[in-house]
């Protein structure tokens, strides 16, 4: 069963996604105030977070940022999917620049909520099929253990990022298309305005020019995808 926690000061939504989700079979936990959210992801076990950005005192982004950046290995690597206010795209984008997996307006459909949780929770599975090492030149993921390399220096990548770097790697010198990186990696259809893709091969982008790789690594051909290139050095 996975194990859930749900951080969000709206008790009435809470109690009711609580009620869904365990129904559905997940173990959920919640966090009516950022603090407690923190505190537990923190210093408990959980397979997945759910995060309103709208939160009082401590908000979603305070949260998000201190588990991506002060925390340990196991709350860096959290999967976190943001609710958000609906049409508000500023939130999202920010919410994956900040290293969250994915979003969902509010108010969301718990069943759509489920589904993407399943999603989030299926790119950290390893299938046996899938366990041996991909590589481009200096660049060498394992699926295993969910890690990436530049030149044997580890990236620090999110499990949205992992997937997304994942299907560029196994398609390296080809174009993929943002329809195709956003079903294969994020295991959901592409929406009208989504730029998930394009935040998550931006940080992408980051990570690998830090150890030392090309900037011109990952290219975006206009209007059709994101093309892993020949890896070379900076």
């Amino acid at each position: 069963m996975s194990r859930i926690l749900l951080v969000d000061d709206d008790t009435e939504l809470t109690d009711l996604l609580r009620e869904y989700l365990t129904g559905d079979g997940f173990e959920v936990t919640v966090a009516n105030e950022g603090g407690r959210g923190l505190e537990l992801a923190q210093s408990h076990n959980f397979d997945a977070l759910v995060l309103d950005v709208m939160l009082p005192v401590h908000n979603g982004f305070d949260l998000l940022r201190k588990l991506r950046k002060d925390a340990g290995p196991a709350s860096r690597s959290l999967p976190v999917l943001m609710l958000t206010a609906k049409g508000d795209t500023v939130d999202r984008i920010v919410g994956l620049e900040m290293g969250a997996d994915d979003y969902l307006p509010k108010p969301c459909n718990p069943r759509e909520l489920a589904a993407r949780l399943r999603a989030v929770l299926r790119r950290g599975r390893v299938e046996p099929e899938n366990d041996g090492t991909l590589s481009s030149g200096p660049l060498r993921l394992l699926p295993s253990e969910h890690q990436g390399y530049w030149e044997d220096q580890p990236l620090s990548l999110t499990g949205a990022e992992f997937a997304v770097l994942k299907v560029l790697v196994q398609h390296a010198g080809e174009v993929v298309s943002k329809e195709i990186l956003t079903e294969t990696a994020l295991g959901r259809k592409l929406m009208p305005y989504d730029r998930s893709i394009d935040v998550h091969v931006s940080n992408i982008r980051k990570k690998l020019s830090k150890q030392g790789a090309s900037r011109d690594l990952i290219i975006n051909i206009r209007g059709a995808g994101y093309m892993l290139t020949e890896s070379k050095n900076g």
